[in-house]
């Protein structure tokens, strides 16, 4: 049997989701957890990997088992064998050929900046700390020329394995809500630390170092070292992972924005 999951998870005590020899991860912890409930080993697999650091408000998985358990002993035990620095959030059985992975049809990601003259005591792991005051409405203008599909070569990662740079930008919205500057981003699929290289590069025209218009002079460079620095990690949360209706499963509203006809990334 199937069994999908949604996880929720604070990435800072972790080296990021992918189980490592020497190092904690997201993806041990998890397995480590199921497999006292399952009494066999267990492997999930995840919608998306995400780095050291960063963390996920809602994380999609699944991993196959043939052990017979009610939905709530893999729920509530699950939790019961967890850190507190991860959740089990919901629990379902798996319909037809479901992967977490390769039946997504859009990701959700957050980026979150603390934008005051002090870092925070408390949000310090949780966001990015940015001195410079910040103009969100010149943020939120300059990543318009982002959305659609586009060779996002200029923010991917000089390490990213991806055979192609082009992605579909469903929204991306920036917005201030207190001493807090919120970007909300979603496509069909991202390259290896792009939404952070967005982030990077949205937070230099907030502060005033480039104009509006130089997301679509990136566009067009087609060349990552013209681009701003890596954001850091601690400000990005995987916000959540959409996937055909067929599929049954809870779906955050923020993907009533998605174009009716979107499709998963081959």
């Amino acid at each position: 049997m199937r069994i999908v999951l949604g996880i929720e998870y604070n990435g800072s005590p972790f080296h990021g989701w992918q189980s490592q020899a020497h190092a904690s991860s997201v993806q041990y912890t998890l397995e480590q957890a199921l497999g006292k409930i399952a009494h066999h080993p267990v492997a999930v697999q995840c919608a998306g990997r995400t780095d050291a650091g960063v963390h996920a408000l809602e994380q999609v998985v699944h991993f196959d088992s043939d052990a017979v358990r009610p939905l709530d002993a893999w729920l509530l035990g699950g939790n019961s064998q967890l850190p507190d620095d991860v959740r089990i959030l919901w629990v379902q059985p798996a319909i037809g050929d479901f992967h977490a992975r390769y039946s997504a049809i859009a990701r959700f990601y957050r980026y979150v900046i603390c934008n005051r003259r002090v870092k925070s005591a408390l949000r310090h792991q949780q966001s990015t700390w940015c001195y410079a005051p910040l103009d969100a409405e010149k943020m939120h203008q300059a990543a318009q020329a982002l959305l659609g599909e586009h060779d996002f070569s200029s923010f991917r990662a000089q390490s990213c394995e991806s055979k192609s740079p082009y992605r579909q930008m469903h929204f991306i919205e920036v917005y201030r809500n207190g001493d807090e500057v919120i970007m909300d981003i979603a496509a069909n699929a991202f390259l290896h630390h792009m939404v952070r290289n967005i982030a990077g590069v949205l937070m230099a025209i907030g502060a005033g170092q480039q104009p509006v218009t130089w997301t679509q002079f990136l566009l067009a460079a087609k060349d990552r070292k013209q681009a701003a620095r890596t954001a850091p990690p601690e400000g990005l949360y995987l916000g959540g992972v959409c996937y055909p209706d067929h599929f049954g499963l809870p779906k955050h509203a923020i993907f009533a924005r998605l174009p009716k006809d979107a499709k998963r990334f081959d």
